[in-house]
């Protein structure tokens, strides 16, 4: 029996824990114009799934190949970036915890999961699992888990996360053996598509743009799985912008490790799931009801306590429901609250400059505000993965694992007033509160 009063199987039994959260405030910013309308209440397309193949089109590269190659390739070298960086902070934790970024103990816990995983041949392809969420073994399973939820069923509009075991193309039929199902939930982007659900995902690391919607009546039939690959996305997928209106009734994220007594996770180190979940909270898409669920192997659970929530960061997401093969997990006692929104003065001027879509948005709220946003303490990135080769490890690299840099140079970061967040006097909420956790000083924004 689970810590949360949840049987665990005997598999289980040598699981790591389990994880969750929960909070958030809700604002909509004025809309001024519409690159594509969208009518996510009722997860279609109100222009119509010929308009929505159009638009679908017009947005794909012509050579779907070299992009994914080009994709892949841009991975690997961030991948690469992240394993310098968690090395050298792995290191600067060991020797002097009090200097270390203050997100390099999570590196102990990755690296504890990745090697377990590997170790004990838990995962599928692509391996090995480091510095990635780790494609694990019965992922068809824990989408199944997750398909099977009321909160899912009654989901209209679902945002999942774009790594590999919640993405996967790959139809599983067997998966749903024993959950009731109606549909084969291979992975969860597969049960949102095939339920008839609108699927909102991301674009890997935000690099060449912002969100994509897909709805199986804009998709061929035949082509269902392969849109839930990455390619898939940018040929079916039609690209949303920053004035489209959009409501998220449930969001999914990939997990490293959870704790299911405080509601705490640890994603792979880059921050993308704690930045994409602050810009639709800015967005007004999701609010503090809007449900967080990961799905995770079992053996990714972490007993209760080994996340420490007193040590997670302002930016940090918890989850409220956790989904494995072999369970379910609600969060009944979080420990950690949801950030509302993007915390500027924790995000580094060079993690900004990676990052168009920040730019478009921070832009936008200084001209709505009238005065400037907080910026971040400075960090030494390496090089954006499609720019080049990298340059120099130097370990504080692309703002990961809680990470940027330390020792308090934090600009705009002591500021007490609600400028220095963003928010305006009229309470619409343009980038963050003031006051509480996200005072917190002198550290870059990063870091699941």
């Amino acid at each position: 029996m689970s810590a949360t009063g949840h049987t665990i199987s005997g598999s289980a039994a040598t699981a790591a824990g389990r994880a969750v959260g929960s909070w958030r405030p809700s604002s909509r910013p004025a809309v001024h114009r519409h690159q594509q309308t969208v009518c996510m209440a009722s997860g279609a397309a109100s222009s119509g799934s010929g308009a929505g193949e159009a638009a679908a089109a017009a947005a794909a590269p012509a050579d779907l190949a070299a992009w994914d190659a080009a994709r892949l390739a841009a991975d690997a070298q961030a991948m690469a970036a992240m394993a310098a960086q968690s090395e050298s902070e792995s290191s600067m934790e060991e020797a002097a915890p009090e200097a270390a970024p203050p997100g390099a103990w999570k590196w102990a816990i990755r690296k504890q999961i990745w090697d377990m995983m590997e170790e004990h041949d838990l995962a599928d392809f692509p391996r090995p699992v480091h510095h990635r969420i780790p494609s694990f073994k019965g992922a068809a399973e824990a989408a199944a888990t997750l398909a099977a939820l009321p909160e899912f069923q009654a989901a209209q509009v679902v945002k999942v996360n774009p790594d590999t075991p919640q993405k996967s193309g790959k139809a599983l039929v067997f998966a749903c053996a024993g959950k009731g199902l109606a549909c084969a939930a291979g992975t969860v982007r597969y049960a949102v598509l095939s339920s008839g659900k609108t699927l909102v995902t991301p674009q890997p690391r935000l690099r060449t743009g912002f969100f994509s919607r897909l709805h199986r009546d804009g998709i061929p039939a035949q082509a269902l799985q392969e849109a839930c690959t990455s390619a898939g996305v940018v040929k079916y997928g039609v690209p949303l912008s920053l004035d489209d209106k959009i409501k998220v009734d449930l969001i999914v994220v990939g997990s490293v490790a959870v704790d299911p007594e405080t509601g705490c996770r640890l994603g792979k180190g880059e921050g993308f799931a704690e930045l994409e979940y602050g810009i639709m909270r800015w967005m007004g898409a999701i609010d503090e009801n809007t449900l967080v669920v990961t799905t995770v192997r079992d053996e990714q659970l972490l007993p209760g306590g080994s996340i420490p929530a007193a040590r997670m960061l302002p930016h940090d997401v918890p989850v409220d429901i956790i989904c494995t093969p072999t369970q379910v997990i609600r969060i009944k006692s979080p420990g950690i609250r949801k950030p509302p929104g993007i915390l500027w003065e924790r995000l580094s001027p060079q993690k900004l400059a990676q990052i168009r879509i920040l730019q478009q948005l921070k832009k936008r709220i200084v001209e709505e505000q009238g005065f400037p946003l907080p910026t971040g303490p400075d960090e030494v990135l390496p090089p954006l993965a499609q720019r080049g080769q990298r340059k120099g490890s130097g370990g504080r690299g692309r703002g990961s694992g809680g990470g940027g840099r330390g020792g308090g140079r934090g600009r705009g970061a002591g500021r007490s007033d609600g400028r220095r967040t963003g928010q305006r006097s009229d309470g619409r909420r343009t980038g963050q509160r003031s006051g509480g956790r996200q005072q917190q000083q002198g550290r870059g924004q990063a870091g699941q």
